[in-house]
């Protein structure tokens, strides 16, 4: 590999776009969610639901109005709201008929719940025409919702989160769900919206830690901005949001879950608050602006050159539209986190090329139902087109990803990285949960005069084989040479090693035709209508297989994977590779 040189006259960068040069460890997060004693209490309060003690809690004045409709500036699902027109919603390519729907019944996956009893279709019924056009369909499936949930609380309906989320958007498209001139409906509409806020007054603390437990927060805040009479309930929310904010983000603006997904739910829902603050004319808090200029910095870091994001943690490759009108609905406007210290994602801008690096343990098990084994994973783009990508989509299990599939997108293999004896570097136990693994990351970043130079190695390989896996990037300052070695070498002071297969992989985008070599050693990457890329490796044996790419809207395209095999020796092993633009 070509020897780099420190670049002596790198410019300064502002703080969300800062390199830290030199080596630093990134250790398993000590957050460990919700404790066994918190869980346990939030159980026992969940039952108390069905008591009569928890229905006259609930009880109290009965709101008139709402003070102000808050403006949604994030643009809905025009397919989604046609449907809804249609008779029936539509949620990730599967439908599901409004009439006869039981929505007592349990739903078909979390995103249907959030979907249906977070009224998320409320903005998708908005983009398909007028108040007077869309109305109806609003209020009869809101009339249906209240009479199967006004006045029982029970999950997932009432839970903290899904609660939340329905406040914000009944708050924020009141207009289609209270025009109607019966007086009754009216009555019964606001009513559940201030129960549903002294039900969070509760139970917002006791919602899981992250994006959970942030929503719920937002919904009291919202309803103290909202509802006649409640300043002491803006002034009691502002200070859980701003605890739940810190518990729900690093202080680099990352999630804690470490998903693109909850990232952008948290700045919508953060984003949705700001609107009630405009709505009253109320000056939004300093701490609310502040941590929308951090999550919206982390989330940019995450984009590639098409301007969606990468398949991290479970997330699938959200389209650059979803982000843009996120990210104008914020009015941020920052420069993407190149280097987050605590989220543990790297990114590497090089003339065309975005190159993107898992370098961090993942999430511990009680912040991410769908977290994944990916520490070394990367993800490259040149321009609009992406190159290499992870597989993506285990936080879409539903109709279109039965469980054992999404379980699957989970483990190592299904990312662009090293698998020793086909095992994860991070445990993924029966119950779904994340076990044994990666708890070290040592992670040593330079910025240089003829590129950038990163090294990361994990220890989710020492205990069980005795070996710690190192990866090695360098790129180009254009961005058309990347030169990567990977190495299993073994650990001081622990299991000795012995020999052990291992496979490289590089998951294709579904765009990229890819044809082995003459000698073996080598593939060509055409991407479709657009640049021709070359991959080689040193050692090993390199083979095309078929992979699965899951996109932003949960749909799997087959596509191919390059996967180099060999052994890993007890003295340690090493596997340069090179991709280079060559046309």
């Amino acid at each position: 590999m070509n020897s780099l040189s420190p670049r002596p006259d790198a410019p300064a960068q502002d703080e969300a776009d800062s390199i830290e040069d030199g080596k630093r460890l990134i250790r398993l997060s000590t957050d460990k969610g919700s404790s066994l004693a918190e869980r346990i209490s939030s159980h026992f309060y969940r039952l108390t639901w069905r008591t009569p003690l928890h229905n006259m809690r609930l009880k109290g004045k009965y709101p008139l109005k709402l003070l102000a409709v808050p403006r949604d500036m994030i643009a809905g699902n025009a397919r989604a709201g046609k449907a809804i027109r249609a008779g029936h919603f539509l949620l990730r390519g599967h439908k599901l008929p409004i009439a006869g729907l039981d929505l007592t019944a349990p739903p078909l996956s979390p995103a249907w719940a959030e979907y249906l009893h977070g009224f998320r279709w409320l903005r998708d019924l908005n983009e398909v025409g007028s108040r007077e056009q869309v109305t109806p369909s609003a209020e009869s499936i809101m009339r249906s919702w209240l009479a199967a949930h006004a006045e029982k609380p029970s999950e997932p309906a009432w839970s903290a989160e899904y609660a939340g989320w329905r406040l914000l958007f009944w708050a924020a498209y009141a207009p289609l769900i209270l025009s109607s001139g019966d007086l009754v409906y009216r009555s019964l509409v606001l009513n559940c919206f201030a129960r549903t806020a002294r039900h969070l007054d509760r139970g917002a603390d006791k919602a899981p830690v992250g994006l959970p437990r942030l929503v719920a927060w937002c919904g009291v805040v919202t309803a103290g901005l909202l509802l006649p009479g409640g300043a002491p309930r803006r002034a009691y929310g502002e200070t859980g949001l701003k605890r739940a904010i810190e518990h729900a983000f690093y202080s680099d603006g990352g999630t804690i879950s470490r998903s693109p997904l909850a990232q952008l739910r948290g700045i919508e829902a953060l984003t949705m608050v700001r609107a009630a603050y405009d709505a009253v004319r109320v000056e939004v808090p300093a701490f609310l602006t502040e941590t929308l200029n951090r999550t919206v910095a982390a989330l940019l870091g995450l984009t590639h050159g098409d301007g969606g994001l990468g398949s991290w943690q479970g997330g699938g490759a959200i389209d650059a539209a979803q982000v843009e009108t996120l990210l104008a609905a914020t009015g941020v406007r920052t420069r993407p986190l190149r280097q987050a210290r605590d989220w543990g994602y790297q990114r590497i801008s090089a003339g065309s090329t975005q190159v993107l690096v898992d370098a961090a343990p993942p999430p511990v098990a009680q912040l991410a139902e769908a977290g994944c084994a990916s520490t070394g994973a990367i993800e490259i783009s040149d321009g609009a087109d992406r190159l290499i990508v992870n597989c993506g989509g285990a936080a879409f299990a539903g109709p279109m990803i039965p469980a054992d599939f999404a379980r699957g997108l989970r483990t190592t293999a299904a990312h662009s990285t090293l698998t020793l004896d086909d095992s994860n570097s991070t445990a993924i136990l029966p119950d779904g949960t994340l076990g044994r693994g990666v708890t070290e990351v040592e992670l040593h970043r330079q910025e240089l005069e003829n590129g950038s130079r990163l090294e990361l190695s994990h220890d989710g390989y020492v205990r069980r084989f005795g070996y710690v896996h190192r990866r090695l990037l360098q790129i180009s300052n254009d961005g058309r040479d990347i030169r990567g070695e990977d190495m299993l070498l073994p650990a001081q002071r622990r299991k000795r090693p012995v020999a052990a297969p291992y496979v490289l992989r590089f998951h294709l985008a579904p765009h990229i035709d890819a044809s082995l070599t003459a000698d073996g050693q080598g593939a060509l990457l055409r991407i479709d209508m657009g640049a021709l890329w070359q991959f080689r490796c040193g050692a090993g044996t390199l083979g095309i297989e078929d992979s699965v790419w899951i996109d932003g809207d949960g749909r799997p395209h087959g596509t191919k994977q390059l996967v180099v095999s060999a052994t890993a020796e007890p003295g340690g092993s090493s596997l340069g590779w090179l991709l280079k633009r060559v046309g």
